[in-house]
């Protein structure tokens, strides 16, 4: 099996601010929204998690704070630079990156695998337990797809290659006709198709990005965002962008063709605003946050369910009405123990984000790559539907993603 790397007439550069702003801008939200939105309250045996974007009319704010598609985007983009640069294989370069995405998970794992055990031992109580372990695997969702739209890369360069524009359209049509399917014959399962559909029809723009193909972006941007309008508006689509307690219909999971008009409304802005975002001087934010993000995705949400515990649970503090006077002056004494929690465990697995460099293998071949694709993403899915939850699930997960790892290696950092 052989596929090739797919290079532009100029190879693009090693590094890209604007696609580096949008992954830290990404990640800075989405650790802004998951602090900000919990409303939380304990009755002394089951913690209450709601969601403060419940409120009347604050759906609007998710069509800008639902991050995820200008994320995908920035890792489509960030991939086919890298690709595009690849001289050793699409193997090889498949392998790289499959061993970035899983390293840093081994101390989250190496933590949280016990950890429940622990603090169940010393007492906390049962439920706020199950809150936190499951919650912290559900966070992994993100990269169990991310990993699937990486490893299909190498295959969606030459399809980028060979039909361009026609690869996202196809795959919107897909997006279109699941929906279709999926809301007139009740089929709901179905609807998990467009987790292919949409999130690979955005990875797959950002290929367009290095080559200087993504013209119009206003009206990419006017044309996404007033589909999403009219989809919202005309059809069974939801307003809010991420999954609300008790809402009979989330755009996220599955995905549906409303989050990914948002996508192409979310990707013309980002593109649109470029020349600004270009001009601000980032250097020091990129330099000190672009080697952290990873670590900063996977140990924020520890770092809430560490200040729940002790502010929620063993104070008996609960959440104020979102939006009240309460509410907003308690904020940042909120944020401030929470990034004081998360600081120190920041500087301690910040430096699990770059695996060790090992000599390369000239040829890992794609049976074995594969494999450890299979496998990590394998364990990944355990602990995205299972959590941290005592039991098999976890420790079996944890044995694949430990696999997989051990098939990515050894290789020369790039």
């Amino acid at each position: 099996m052989t596929v090739l790397a797919v290079a532009p007439a100029q190879a693009p550069p090693r590094r890209d601010t604007f696609i580096d702003l949008l992954r830290v801008f990404g990640m800075a939200l989405v650790v802004l929204q998951h602090w900000t939105m919990p409303v939380l309250s304990y009755d002394g045996v089951r913690l209450a998690t709601g969601n403060a974007l419940s409120a009347p009319g604050v759906w609007v704010v998710t069509w800008l704070s639902q991050v995820m598609p200008v994320v995908f985007f920035a890792g489509g983009a960030a991939n086919a630079i890298s690709f595009a640069r690849a001289r050793r294989g699409a193997p090889a370069w498949l392998n790289v990156r499959l061993r970035r995405l899983a390293w840093p998970l081994l101390p989250l794992a190496a933590v949280w695998v016990p950890l429940p055990h622990v603090l169940a031992g010393l007492g906390l109580p049962e439920h706020p337990l199950q809150v936190g372990s499951r919650l912290t695997g559900q966070l992994l969702w993100f990269l169990v797809v991310y990993l699937l739209a990486v490893a299909a890369t190498p295959w969606l360069m030459r399809l980028h290659a060979r039909f361009g524009w026609r690869v996202p359209a196809a795959m919107t049509a897909g997006a279109v006709l699941t929906d279709v399917v999926r809301f007139s014959a009740g089929a709901d399962l179905l609807g998990y198709a467009n987790i292919g559909f949409v999130w690979l029809a955005v990875h797959q723009l950002g290929f367009f990005y290095p080559e200087g193909r993504l013209l119009r972006p206003g009206l990419l941007a006017a044309g996404g965002f007033g589909a999403a309008a009219a989809l919202v508006a005309l059809g069974p689509y939801p307003g809010s962008m991420v999954g609300l307690p008790g809402a009979e219909l989330s755009n996220m999971a599955p995905p549906t063709l409303a989050i990914l008009a948002v996508s192409f409304g979310q990707i013309g802005l980002a593109v649109l605003l470029r020349p600004l975002l270009m001009r601000l001087r980032t250097e020091a934010l990129l330099a000190w946050a672009g080697p952290r993000i990873m670590t900063m995705y996977l140990w924020h949400m520890p770092a809430l369910f560490a200040v729940t515990g002790v502010v929620v649970v063993g104070l008996g503090i609960d959440t104020p009405s979102p939006g009240s006077t309460g509410w907003l002056a308690g904020l940042p004494f909120w944020l401030g123990a929470l990034a004081l929690v998360a600081w120190p465990l920041l500087r301690w697995f910040a430096r699990f984000e770059e695996p060790p460099a090992l000599p390369y293998r000239d040829d890992p071949g794609w049976a074995g790559t594969l494999t450890a694709a299979a496998l990590i993403a394998g364990g990944l899915a355990t602990l995205m539907i299972h959590g941290f939850k005592p039991g098999a699930a976890p420790v079996l997960a944890v044995a694949a993603l430990a696999g997989g790892l051990l098939l990515t290696g050894p290789f020369h950092r790039r």
